[in-house]
């Protein structure tokens, strides 16, 4: 959690507080207590809504990360597939494929996952995307094995084509503006139901309120920082190409 984090959460339970010493004072607590049978009811409904509305937005911005992270894993494989394939071909060809690779898998781990982090992608990387199909379609196979090759090599080709678009479909939230108002009012009106109580213990009553709204508070937070699966403490890293990276022979 950082210091943004922490602002919201504190400010959330200092705006509850107050809010709840404001109803302690202006309405009675016999007054709320008449309530509490009708109020109990539906604040059970509100809270049973809420909570389903809560664990479906984070099982689907849990499942965001996770398939980001899948991508990449994925990704990094059509990768070495490539590579692993220009090893095989004749020179010069081999050469510049190889060549290409490593220098796609240095931009994306360099450069563009330091631009995904503010939902953009690096040009160079798809520069590097297109000349990497260029050469492998380029490649004229003279015998039955360069032509077992050159059929390997394309549909790794097409693979890491289509793993990237998969990623960078993925640099947009995942929870849009509409869903998050919703969250925020359900908040809101979750929380204000527990003031329709009457306790006359002000402090007992004040306590389960604050612990609701911290719990809340604690969920949306947690929503907002695997709301984009490239930001935040559970990030998706750049560790499957950096293992590529870290696992390959001297260059031919």
């Amino acid at each position: 959690m950082n210091w943004v984090d922490g602002a919201i959460l504190v400010g959330m339970l200092v705006a509850t507080a107050a809010c709840m010493f404001l109803v302690q004072r202006y309405a009675s607590v016999p007054a709320r207590e008449n309530c509490n049978d009708v109020a109990g009811f539906i604040f059970a409904a509100v809270g049973a809504f809420y909570a389903v509305l809560v664990a479906f937005v984070v099982i689907v911005v849990w499942e965001n990360t996770s398939t980001a992270r899948a991508t990449t894993f994925e990704e990094a494989d059509e990768l070495a597939g490539v590579y692993w394939m220009s090893r095989q071909m004749p020179l010069p060809e081999g050469a510049e494929l190889e060549g290409l690779t490593l220098g796609y898998a240095h931009a994306v781990v360099n450069t563009e996952w330091q631009e995904m982090a503010g939902h953009q992608s690096d040009p160079g990387a798809t520069a590097l995307m297109y000349q990497i199909r260029d050469s492998a379609l380029a490649f004229q196979p003279s015998t039955n094995q360069d032509s077992t090759i050159y059929q390997n090599l394309v549909q790794h080709v097409d693979g890491l084509a289509s793993k990237r678009r998969a990623r960078l479909n993925l640099i947009a939230d995942c929870v849009p503006p509409l869903l998050w108002a919703s969250l925020i009012a359900g908040a809101a009106v979750t929380i204000a139901f527990t003031f329709l109580f009457g306790l006359s213990n002000t402090w007992v009553h004040l306590l389960m309120v604050v612990s609701l709204a911290g719990l809340i508070g604690l969920s949306l937070i947690a929503i907002k920082e695997m709301n984009y699966p490239f930001v935040g403490p559970n990030k998706v890293k750049s560790t499957a190409f950096e293992v590529f990276l870290a696992r390959l022979p001297p260059p031919r």
